[in-house]
């Protein structure tokens, strides 16, 4: 018998059209091992519900296609199955495909699928929210809220929005508690990573693993605003733990209580938490073709 993959497409996902998609799997999927089948989503979570409804369906294979905001639908919906998730990147990081080494070309992603190569990865889930590369409280936080709003995204609103908005952010204070070690810091933000990148190959934590059952808190601490660009740098040199102003702690549990409600993000989509946040990691509970 073939094996059943299901495409859950965002027809609005990067600014780029869908059309033709079908068409490119059908000539680029092996189509002697493989019956697929396409939904297109239509409002925000109706990919969580495509993607439920397909692992109902005994599904093999559901793949996303979109960016991080559908892949984190998807692999929620994914996660604890037996059907394995496949990702066509979309987005304006690709975060999590990037650091699956999965093609950003969409005939190469979906031919990819044909290799069946698999790797089980950890999860995470933020309160009542699941993510699997990166969440957070403060700065970055901040800016997916802010980048939400924009009618235009993609890397160059990112970047103007982030220019914007630096100047007048103030860091906070924080209390945390990692695997029962309790400790304060006031920071400019703090990451939650699972892969070590946010996406454009931006690597916020370049020691986590997708694999190893552990979360990386990256703690960005204050620094002088002349410094942002040095920030960048080691970003994009996966050199962030050499820096003075971060500091990474690995955990499984961890707390951060803070004074006031605030914005967090679970895979770059802003959330409203209160005053308490509990992240916790569940390990190979996701298996992703790459």
């Amino acid at each position: 018998m073939k094996r059943q993959v299901v495409f859950i497409i965002n027809p609005i996902s990067g600014g780029r059209s869908k059309k033709g998609f079908e068409k490119l799997v059908e000539s680029s999927l092996d189509l002697r091992v493989f019956d697929p089948r396409f939904s297109i989503t239509q409002r925000p979570n109706h990919a969580f519900e495509l993607a439920e409804d397909a692992v109902k369906q005994r599904a093999d294979i559901v793949v996303a296609v979109g960016g991080d905001g559908t892949i984190n639908e998807v692999a929620s919906a994914l996660e604890g199955s037996q059907s394995m998730m496949g990702i066509v990147p979309c987005g304006s990081g690709n975060g999590l495909a990037r650091s699956l080494g999965i093609p950003l070309s969409h005939p190469k992603a979906i031919r990819a699928i044909n290799r069946l190569n698999y790797q089980t990865i950890d999860t995470a889930s933020l309160n009542n929210w699941k993510f699997f590369n990166i969440g957070g409280i403060g700065f970055d936080a901040h800016i997916s809220y802010c980048f939400s709003k924009l009618e235009s995204r993609g890397l160059r609103g990112y970047i103007n929005a982030t220019f914007n908005e630096i100047v007048n952010y103030k860091p906070k204070y924080y209390k945390l508690e990692i695997d029962g070690v309790p400790i304060e810091r006031k920071a400019f933000m703090i990451s939650i990573a699972n892969s070590s990148q946010f996406g454009n190959n931006a690597h916020i934590s370049p020691t986590a693993s997708l694999t190893d059952g552990l979360l990386d808190v990256v703690i960005v601490k204050p620094f002088p605003l002349y410094q942002f660009p040095v920030m960048g740098y080691h970003m994009f040199k996966k050199s962030c733990d050499k820096s003075r102003y971060i500091e990474i702690i690995k955990g499984k549990n961890i707390r951060i209580e803070t004074s006031e409600p605030q914005t967090v993000h679970v895979d770059g989509e802003p959330k409203e938490v209160n005053s308490e946040i509990l992240i916790q990691v569940k390990p190979l509970s996701l298996t992703v073709l790459h």
